[in-house]
């Protein structure tokens, strides 16, 4: 019926990727946060410590590389909804481990359900906008990765001083079903889409490289390493992801050590970095677009801003100088939003470059290359710092930390100039 058109209905859908993304990383952060209590609570070591976040992606790597598939097979409705059930029951199954091990086990299953988020996030928006749009509804929805955090920060210290920290698991864990709900309600795909008006249906598929979004056939993951487009995905993502994982999963502990932060209460320093990161997210995403919309080649434009984060990024390096906690917040803030600006891009490209039905395989491929390196990345952090700490002078591993950080952004852009020189979107056969 008329009456049931909705206007816009496009960026309803990418709010309901924006509050599953939030839910995402509310889940994924509060290891980071419970950190300093479950340490003293279990006798954990860095190195301990590390074993549990490379268990998580681990898993991680392994779920966005079926996740991918499996999302193109049943489609972006289905996927989303069994992905987030995994990730949801395993977020509550923390409140159950009673050492590393278990924390560990725990942490395989987030990683398997978590890593579902981004494939079915970004076939949503290949499903639902045109070219020119994707970049900001990218980097809308990839905004909740912050505002998870940060509702994490709100949230953990208030469910510890009423609870304890078994209860931070259920608690959360059980906002997955909530959503859930919403989602198996209002989403569906355009051409399915009863709320949405002609008007913007035809809006949607004129600028898509494609006439409709009516099928879910899979695409051959392992064909699509033998396209460049697709080891753009691993550059981009598998050299950048492990940095904003260790952002995400150590700063609480730096400020814990480096500025004597009380975690059990709320932190205005933890918020304002992590808040930070939704300005980058969607300016980044913006950037891109305002470039397209003038004029500019897409793949010129997605590069050119890239060039401009990665140049911006070497400033964490000077955070080995910062002698006070908001000088230190200040130089994190820059960091982990032109980290997301970043990261909007590259998951744009995605849906650039290759068609709707191989868009989740490819981030998928991308996400589990990032998830590969945020595997090792934690074993240099954890026996980095253990090794400083024991010298007396964690501060000196934390700032060797912060060097690699700075410069790996343009050592990967400068991978990805090489691969994109003469690139363009390609057409992947769908498997019989």
């Amino acid at each position: 019926m008329p009456s049931s058109r909705i206007p816009n209905y496009r960026w309803f859908v990418v709010f309901l990727v924006f509050i599953a993304t939030t839910i995402n990383y509310l889940d994924r952060q509060i290891i980071g946060l419970l950190k300093p209590i479950l340490e003293n609570e279990f006798s954990w070591s860095e190195t301990d410590f590390a074993h549990i976040v490379m268990a998580f992606t681990a898993a991680y790597a392994v779920g966005l590389l079926l996740s991918g598939w499996f999302i193109d097979k049943v489609g972006s409705k289905i996927g989303y909804a069994v992905m987030i059930v995994i990730w949801s029951v395993a977020g509550m199954l923390h409140a159950l481990a009673r050492s590393a091990l278990g924390f560990g086990l725990a942490r395989v299953g987030l990683g398997i359900g978590e890593a579902g988020n981004y494939p079915a996030g970004m076939k949503t928006v290949a499903e639902w906008f045109p070219k020119k749009e994707r970049g900001l509804a990218t980097g809308l929805f990839n905004a909740g990765t912050s505002i998870g955090v940060v509702v994490a920060v709100l949230l953990v210290p208030f469910i510890l001083r009423t609870y304890g920290w078994p209860d931070v698991f259920w608690i959360t864990g059980a906002l997955g079903f909530v959503w859930l709900v919403a989602w198996w309600i209002f989403y569906e795909v355009p051409s399915r889409q009863h709320r949405l008006s002609a008007v913007e249906r035809d809006y949607i598929l004129a600028g898509q490289e494609l006439p409709d979004e009516n099928q879910t056939a899979s695409v051959s993951w392992a064909r699509l390493f033998a396209y460049p487009q697709t080891w753009v995905l691993i550059v981009g993502k598998g050299l950048i992801d492990p940095i904003y994982w260790f952002f995400l999963f150590w700063l609480p502990s730096y400020f814990s050590a480096m500025f004597a932060l009380d975690l059990k209460k709320p932190s205005w320093e933890l918020m304002l970095i992590y808040l930070a990161t939704t300005l980058g997210s969607i300016g980044g995403g913006y950037l891109s677009s305002q470039l397209i919309k003038r004029g500019w080649p897409t793949l010129k434009a997605r590069k050119t801003a890239l060039l401009a984060f990665a140049v911006i990024e070497l400033s964490v390096i000077s955070l080995q100088f910062a002698t006070n906690v908001w000088t230190a917040v200040g130089l994190l803030s820059l960091a982990v939003a032109v980290h997301q600006a970043w990261a909007t891009n590259v998951f744009t490209l995605g849906s650039d470059l290759f068609p709707k039905q191989a868009v989740s395989s490819a981030v998928g491929i991308g996400g589990m290359a990032g998830a590969v390196g945020g595997i090792l990345f934690p074993m240099l952090v954890g026996s980095l710092l253990d090794r400083y700490r024991a010298e007396g002078n964690l501060s000196g591993g934390y700032n060797v930390l912060f060097t690699i950080c700075g410069f790996t952004y343009l050592i990967a852009w400068g991978i990805i100039h090489l691969l994109t020189r003469s690139m363009r979107p390609i057409a992947v056969e769908q498997n019989g």
